[in-house]
């Protein structure tokens, strides 16, 4: 009796179960399985989500694009803009800036070329520039110029004051195989003309480096189509002209580069003072690359080519996407860094085509050589954008922020490297500070070809402070390393370096471009002695280099 009612028993619990759960116990127990040896084997795994839609779609479209009678980027004509905020927060601002490096946004009156605006943001803009402000001179924007500055530097240095010059390059910079084919390194008088230096202070707001963004408090709102102005370090005589000539001669071979003009600034009750404006590279600046259909990444200057795994958060302190956020994400960019990282010379030689368009990146590093610009993707400003291009899936190298421009040794040929400075000695210049600019990272980043210290290997063909073979201080970017260093490639980079030396000097486009850029920034007011010693100067490095090129004969044929 006692066997029969604990069966019942047993029935009746069981029959307490669902009958579908009774027929199909076995899913059900292996699903609660698996779940649980989820949490225990996987539990504090990060799993990143990864946006692979090919939308082009833009999440902050504009809404109110304000439209002015005067085009912004016009050169042909004179153009104003007034700030107006309050004093009190400026100061706040400046506070937290020289406190902790916090470059936040205050609200600004604009009025641009007659058109008001209320309560646009404005920032300060920059990086080692900004020194100053922070009680830390001598680096590049710390101070007035390099104690015992070398003459000849042109581009903006009154005087050849600003920045070490004179003497040539030898044959410093170049790794051995650069040596082979050139057989020596050419000498010549090289200046220092983008190495332009600025004692900026807050009592002078309308010298300082300023970003102007116009959607900052009001959503959706822009100018011209234009949500960002970038207003350029350097004011009156030390206007950057090299910038603006660099621009000029970029945008007329058919490369993109952002949109300049001379500008009269005038911030609150200060004097008005004459200075450069350029697009900033932005969500609208990506649109207007190619059709628009890809992706715009900028490479952070703190930040490195370095394979990091396939976390695409660990990549945000390198580059920041620009346009199709939500739709497109740093895929491409990951994919492309992880193939480079893991690619030997031969791979690399090989496969290139397959990630990079490979025309592009010549005419991009053949265009940075010409202009002598020591700062680009491989400088320590990493000064670079990668635009993935969603129809053919291949990257292009862009290039931005052209301040340092024709700073070097003007002779330097195709296969030479541009250093900080082509006149210096081995080296640091003599009262050189210590340590690194500001918003660079501490120590050497990870990755870094040939670890690229002061005096160390660095980039080969590549750009840096001089002091050691190729090497330079925070430089060096694999793409840029291999691709010079590799014979498969030298066909492809010599053509674009040769089409590119008739376009900008053979032609004589770059001497007649300076002339019309020096009329324009005597227009913005910024007629002087000083601009015209700057004018002077950056003539001669433009005839130097011209001349020099001329000569060479794996740039004439």
């Amino acid at each position: 009796m006692a066997e029969d009612t604990t069966a019942r028993r047993r029935r009746r619990l069981r029959d307490r179960l669902p009958v579908r759960l009774r027929h199909h116990w076995k899913p059900a127990a292996a699903l609660g399985v698996g779940l649980t040896a989820m949490v225990v084997f996987l539990g504090d795994v990060r799993i990143s989500p990864y946006v692979t839609s090919a939308s082009r779609v833009e999440a902050d479209p504009i809404t109110e694009n304000v439209r002015g009678s005067v085009d912004l980027y016009d050169t042909s004509v004179s153009h104003s803009i007034q700030l107006t905020y309050k004093q009190t927060d400026f100061d706040k601002m400046m506070k937290e800036f020289r406190d902790d490096g916090t470059k936040d946004y205050v609200k600004a009156d604009l009025v641009i070329d007659g058109v008001y605006l209320n309560d646009v943001g404005i920032r300060l803009k920059g990086n080692s520039t900004l020194m100053s402000l922070r009680g830390n001179k001598g680096m590049p924007g710390g101070g007035r110029g390099f104690p015992g500055a070398g003459q000849g530097a042109p581009a903006g240095a009154p005087g050849g004051d600003g920045a070490p010059g004179g003497g040539g390059n030898q044959d410093r910079g170049r790794d051995q195989k650069q040596d082979q084919k050139t057989g020596g390194g050419p000498g010549g008088a090289g200046g220092m003309g983008g190495m332009m230096q600025y004692d900026l202070s807050e009592k002078k707001p309308e010298e300082l480096p300023w970003l102007v963004k116009i959607d900052e408090f009001v959503e959706g709102r822009a100018y011209q189509g234009e949500r960002e102005i970038s207003l350029r370090p350097g004011s009156n005589g030390q206007v950057p002209l090299n910038e603006a000539l660099s621009l000029s001669l970029i945008q007329k071979t058919g490369q993109k580069a952002e949109r300049y003009a001379f500008t009269k600034l005038t911030v609150n009750d200060r004097p008005s003072v004459a200075r450069l404006m350029v697009e900033s590279p932005d969500t609208d600046y990506a649109e207007e690359v190619a059709d628009g259909n890809g992706v715009l990444y900028k490479a952070k200057a703190g930040g490195s080519f370095t394979y990091r795994g396939d976390d695409p958060t660990d990549y945000e302190s390198s580059f920041k996407q620009l346009n199709k956020k939500g739709s497109q994400d740093l895929e491409p960019v990951m994919k492309l860094i992880k193939w480079a990282d893991k690619a030997s010379d031969k791979e690399f030689a090989r496969d290139l085509g397959t990630y990079v368009d490979v025309d592009s990146l010549a005419t991009y590093l053949a265009t940075q050589n010409l202009l002598l610009n020591f700062d680009d993707m491989a400088g320590p400003g990493k000064n670079y954008l990668l635009w993935y291009d969603l129809d053919t899936r291949k990257f292009s190298v862009l290039g931005w922020d052209f301040n340092l421009t024709f700073s070097g040794d003007a002779a330097a040929g195709p296969d030479d490297s541009i250093s900080m400075g082509g006149g210096m000695g081995g080296g640091m210049p003599e009262g050189m500070p210590e340590g690194m600019p500001e918003g660079m990272p501490e120590g050497m980043p990870e990755g870094m070809p040939g670890g690229a210290a002061v005096g160390g290997q660095g980039d080969g063909p590549g750009q840096g402070m001089p002091g050691g073979k190729g090497g330079g201080l925070m430089n060096g970017h694999v793409l840029k390393t291999k691709f010079l260093e590799s014979d498969a490639f030298d066909g492809v980079y010599k053509k674009a370096y040769r089409a590119l030396y008739q376009k900008f000097y053979q032609s004589g486009t770059a001497a007649k471009d300076l002339r019309a850029i020096a009329d324009q920034a005597r227009s913005a007011g910024a007629g002087s002695k000083e601009l015209d010693t700057a004018v002077t100067d950056l003539e001669k490095t433009v005839t130097d280099r011209a001349a020099a090129l001329a000569k060479d004969k794996q740039v004439t044929g």
